[in-house]
């Protein structure tokens, strides 16, 4: 049987990973993490070895002491570093106009190639978050005017691991929540070009990737996503382009951090939105899929 979401680490399991580790000597981290996905079954509903995430779980055994991993082959890249992204020379030519103009958009699922480097540059160049890759599944779009200007670019990846809000409104309690997560995602980066001022353009690029990424999930993962979500930091902005995209604000972060404990808030504090993708969005993320409408 597949393992779609985290294994429960057991002690014997523990105790698998330092045998392997001391009988391969002369594995790398990146073999290591594979073999244990083989022998796990832990992979994705299209067969796809979920090794990144196994060695996100290896470093954290590791860093507690569990086991003892080979040293890494080349240095960890940092969270938000940009030095592997090459920043590419582009036109900035203002894009002042009505919608209606520039329809009808393209929108290019980014993947590879020299499209993915101008994606990763324009991120990283624009972005207040600038680019930092996506661990695990996620897709990736840049919309293009109908004369093949770029516009905007989108990305979205795992969804949080555990927000109150958001939990709450679904109705997760902490079962529901590890099977259904992988049938989430986030809109971790959305940025519309500083050079672009279009009226209403955020919310018709918000609206047309909404009736699209079911299907592209669905095709490149073989499996769907249900809801999205994405968490607005409140002094950068006022999230109307997702309100007048009808996704449904939920709450707000208290800031204090994913272990709490802080008596004030340590992070910025951002409203949850949410946007479902079917109406019956509550039962399929609770594991009751029944017919999924």
């Amino acid at each position: 049987m597949e393992c779609r979401t985290r294994p429960k680490i057991t002690e014997d399991r523990v105790e698998e990973i330092r045998n392997l580790i001391t009988e391969n000597p002369d594995w790398n981290r990146t073999k290591i993490s594979k073999h244990i996905c083989r022998i796990w079954n832990w992979q994705s509903p299209n067969g796809q070895l979920k090794d990144i995430s196994c060695r996100d779980m290896l470093r954290e055994l590791d860093k507690a002491g569990r086991i003892t991993l080979p040293a890494p082959q080349s240095p960890s890249r940092k969270c938000g570093s940009s030095d592997k992204v090459n920043h590419l020379e582009h036109d900035t030519t203002p894009v002042e106009s009505k919608l209606s103009l520039l329809r009808p958009l393209r929108i290019s699922k980014v993947s590879a190639g020299k499209e993915l480097v101008l994606f990763k540059s324009l991120i990283d160049q624009y972005h207040y978050l600038g680019y930092d890759r996506a661990i695990g599944e996620n897709m990736k779009y840049i919309v293009y005017s109908c004369n093949d200007k770029p516009l905007s670019c989108l990305m979205f990846g795992s969804a949080a691991w555990s927000c109150r809000q958001r939990d709450s409104f679904i109705g997760w309690g902490k079962t529901d929540r590890m099977r259904g997560l992988s049938l989430m995602t986030n809109n971790s980066r959305f940025l519309v070009l500083p050079w672009v001022n279009v009226p209403h353009l955020a919310s018709h690029i918000l609206s047309l990737i909404s009736r699209k990424i079911l299907d592209d999930w669905q095709l490149k993962y073989g499996h769907p996503v249900y809801c999205l979500e994405t968490f607005v930091e409140t002094k950068r902005f006022r999230g109307v382009c997702y309100r007048a995209a009808n996704w449904v604000r939920v709450g707000s972060t208290t800031g204090r951090g994913r272990n709490g404990g802080h008596k004030n808030a340590i992070l910025p504090i951002k409203d949850v939105y949410l946007y479902p993708l079917v109406s019956s969005f509550r039962q399929a993320l609770c594991g009751r899929e029944g017919d999924v409408r």
